[in-house]
């Protein structure tokens, strides 16, 4: 186990107890990150008892009907980002959702550089994003976009007046 990946479980732990003791369910949207948050998130221990679930929307068309995407919205910006999480937090009834979206390379997508990574976050009363700017593989932007995800979570739950 990597560095990263053993922080990794570290933190899914570490916010499932948060989210047990508090009583909250988390759900994930995933654009880039094709299931792979849902699968280190749903690791967690205890999962059943706060994960409710992971939805996984490449095409537009799907993050349009089932999330609630504005038509037009660039796939790769905050915007989407934050209206995937919108979207995932609604349809799952979440306390909180984090979602994923942007270009994992190794190409640019339509003017954006392979590793410009959007993770976007909504609770009932607030909502927001992070920009991450990934170098590495493929692997490596997804790698790091799932651990940054996890830890978003993990933030957001340590801030009382989030969720």
């Amino acid at each position: 186990m990597s560095l990263s990946e053993a922080q990794t479980t570290d933190d899914v732990a570490a916010l499932g107890e948060i989210a047990r003791r508090r009583g909250l369910r988390i759900a994930v949207v995933e654009s880039l990150t094709s299931g792979g948050l849902a699968h280190a998130v749903g690791a967690g221990p205890d999962a059943s008892e706060w994960f409710v679930g992971g939805i996984v929307a490449y095409m537009t068309e799907v993050k349009e009907v089932l999330l609630g995407l504005a038509a037009g919205t660039d796939p790769t910006s905050p915007e989407c980002a934050e209206q995937l999480a919108a979207g995932g937090r609604d349809l799952f009834a979440a306390d909180i959702c984090v979602a994923t979206t942007g270009v994992g390379g190794p190409d640019s997508e339509d003017g954006h550089p392979a590793g410009t990574v959007y993770l976007g976050w909504a609770t009932e009363s607030a909502h927001g994003h992070r920009l991450l700017e990934l170098d590495g593989s493929p692997e490596d932007v997804m790698a790091t976009t799932v651990a940054s995800a996890v830890g978003l979570i993990l933030d957001t739950l340590q801030t009382a007046d989030a969720v």
